[in-house]
């Protein structure tokens, strides 16, 4: 039987697997530190910008998670590493329009981006006619309340962009499930304020929602922080990948 073509090559597997090295390395760390078991931590490795065959080679070397931020480049990536045979779970983790929902229901396990009720009403319309299991989805949270970013607001009645709201379309949604919160440290913010503020959040959502316990935060960046304040999904990209000008 004639073996499969290397994806990559020899060199970026090898950079590929230490860097994968270093990041469950600091993972563990963390959660020593932290008093946590590193099983509770999910690193998703994060490969927008970087080609099908890096993603063939990360599940090739366990890595189960990837996450893409837009629909126009995750679509065909994830056709593509399907048809390399890698089994992964999709996490969709960018802003989502509401044309893009059809789409991303088709290859997305896990949608981290919801932040309007309009949005949860259009993934779960599109999950029902285009799966055949339920999507998970987080809340998106507004960490400093700013209307003009990315995310649902913990502490302002709005019907359409407040945290409950949008908690209890997802929930009451057939064909999804929620699953948790996400958030970014805010542009200025110190990852120990940003993820101090997200914990409290989270502390409150779960006394509604205690089966929503997934809590996606921190990045190559601050992963460590994030963890101490009860991470349980890392989204790393450079830590892992590399720096994008250094591919070409």
């Amino acid at each position: 039987m004639t073996a499969a073509p290397d994806p990559v090559g020899a060199d970026r597997r090898a950079a590929l697997a230490a860097g994968l090295a270093a990041v469950r390395a600091r993972i563990a760390d963390a959660c020593a530190d932290a008093g946590r078991d590193p099983s509770e931590v999910t690193m998703i490795a994060v490969t927008k910008t970087y080609p099908a065959g890096d993603a063939v080679a990360l599940a090739g070397l366990g890595v189960t998670d990837l996450g893409e931020n837009r629909d126009q480049e995750a679509a065909p990536k994830a056709a593509e590493v399907a048809a390399a045979g890698a089994a992964v779970r999709w996490h969709f983790i960018g802003q989502l329009q509401r044309n893009k929902a059809r789409s991303v229901v088709r290859y997305a396990d896990v949608v981290h981006s919801v932040d309007s009720v309009r949005l949860a009403r259009a993934l779960g319309t599109a999950a029902e006619s285009g799966r055949d299991r339920p999507l998970q989805t987080l809340v998106q949270v507004s960490l400093d309340g700013d209307p003009a970013r990315g995310g649902a607001l913990p502490d302002v009645a709005d019907p359409d962009r407040g945290l409950r709201p949008v908690a209890e379309a997802l929930a009451g949604a057939s064909a999804l499930r929620l699953a948790g919160l996400m958030a970014v440290a805010p542009l200025g913010w110190e990852p120990e304020r940003a993820f101090a503020r997200l914990a409290e959040v989270a502390a409150a959502f779960r006394v509604g929602y205690p089966t929503a316990t997934v809590l996606s935060a921190g990045m190559s960046g601050d992963l460590e922080t994030a963890i101490g304040y009860g991470a349980t999904h890392v989204r790393v990209g450079s830590a892992l990948l590399g720096m994008r000008s250094t591919l070409r």
